[in-house]
């Protein structure tokens, strides 16, 4: 079967009423950016409340679709044959070649389902939808007609042109990314920040990532991972800005003059800071992080209080009710799990204390983080300033 466009469904955006064309342009956007990576060349435009992709060659669809299905904003993605604005008699012959072409001796269900834009074109839908149908159970035998639930639901529109389809592909769903603003994630290499960053740029936020890296305690391969999970994370958010930031020296020193049952909400304390001022000098309005409540000691309601209480930009959780398996499913849904669960430790399990603090009191928290006065700022300023960038995408 050789098809001629893909029709862009979208869900959520179609209520936003004046501002709709705003996310329709990210959208279409979005969508000539995915299709430069398939071979052929595409027309993406917007006609009456419907985006296309005209393709001006031949294209390979299995290519196409998958691209599509990494956009965030589509609902479905539906195969088209398109057709000049022919006469009825030529319509009826293009959709029964259609329907045979899609479902050679086809034996089941179908419903034809014909809308009519062009008013001037003769014959209204209920007309077109019982002349088709006529022509594709002549030409089907032993197909029958269900108007309820039918196994197959044949679409012909009629609009400037005609276009014919019957499956419905679907997308993502979601906004499209650059509809929302930009957030700054607390990227890991474990299974739960990459989702939650996925989670967060459905909703049509711009992802940048700060990963800590503790050389030597963490290894070049530790890094690695990280990349590759933001690069992986890439093929729906688009490329991300990835800051690795240099954390040993600043680890060192809470390991050396705080106690270590409270490691742990310290080093974050610390992390969130970092996170929060990368975010301001890249202009994005919150952070992410992939914490659940109860998972481990650091994300108890009262360690999270406690992370919350540095930072002055909102701090976005996507994940907080989350089952594990539920994060699990979706990180391979999403191609990040495999990657997640190579064996290469990050800086936070290296100096985990053994028996972490899991209702840490804020007022002593700030205490403990006063034997750090003298030397913390100089370390947090040489973190930030020698953080590197990476691409990632």
């Amino acid at each position: 079967m050789e098809f001629h466009a893909l029709l862009i469904k979208y869900a959520e955006i179609g209520v936003k009423g004046k501002n709709r064309y705003i996310f329709e342009d990210k959208l279409v956007s979005r969508i000539v950016d995915a299709l430069k990576k398939v071979s052929g060349k595409f027309r993406v435009y917007k006609a009456s409340g419907r985006i296309y992709a005209a393709a001006e060659e031949p294209f390979d669809l299995d290519e196409a679709v998958d691209a599509l299905q990494h956009v965030f904003g589509i609902a479905g993605i539906c195969p088209m044959v398109q057709l000049p604005l022919v006469s009825p008699e030529e319509l009826l012959e293009a959709s029964v070649r259609y329907f045979t072409d899609m479902y050679p001796d086809y034996q089941g269900s179908f419903k034809v389902m014909t809308s009519r834009a062009n008013k001037a074109y003769p014959y209204d839908s209920m007309e077109l939808n019982r002349m088709i149908g006529e022509a594709v159970l002549q030409a089907c035998l032993k197909a029958h007609v269900d108007v309820h639930e039918p196994e197959v639901a044949f679409h012909v529109e009629v609009r400037e042109d005609i276009n014919l389809y019957s499956v419905t592909i679907p997308g993502p769903g979601g906004m499209p990314v650059g509809s929302s603003g930009k957030a700054m994630l607390l990227l890991s290499g474990g299974i739960d920040s990459p989702v939650a960053g996925y989670m967060v740029a459905k909703r049509g936020v711009v992802i940048e990532a700060v990963y800590f890296h503790a050389p030597p305690y963490t290894s070049d391969r530790a890094k690695q991972k990280v990349v590759d999970l933001a690069a992986q994370m890439a093929k729906y958010t688009g490329p991300i800005r990835l800051h690795v930031v240099n954390f040993t020296d600043i680890q060192l020193a809470i390991y050396e003059h705080c106690p270590h049952d409270e490691l742990t909400i310290i080093m974050r304390r610390y992390m969130m800071r970092i996170a929060e001022t990368l975010a301001k000098e890249a202009h994005a309005q919150a952070l992410i992080t992939g914490e659940a409540i109860g998972q481990v000691a650091s994300q108890t309601i009262q360690s999270l209080v406690s992370t919350n209480e540095v930072c002055t930009l909102p701090v976005f959780r996507p994940l907080i009710a989350f089952d594990k398996l539920d994060i699990i499913r979706i990180a391979q849904q999403i191609g990040t799990f495999e990657t997640s669960i190579l064996p290469f430790e990050d800086c936070c399990t290296i100096f985990v204390a053994k028996h972490p603090v899991t209702k840490p009191d804020p007022e002593r928290i700030r205490r403990s983080e006063e034997k750090l006065t003298d030397i913390i700022d100089e370390l947090m300023e040489t973190a930030l300033r020698t953080n590197e960038v990476i691409v990632c995408g």
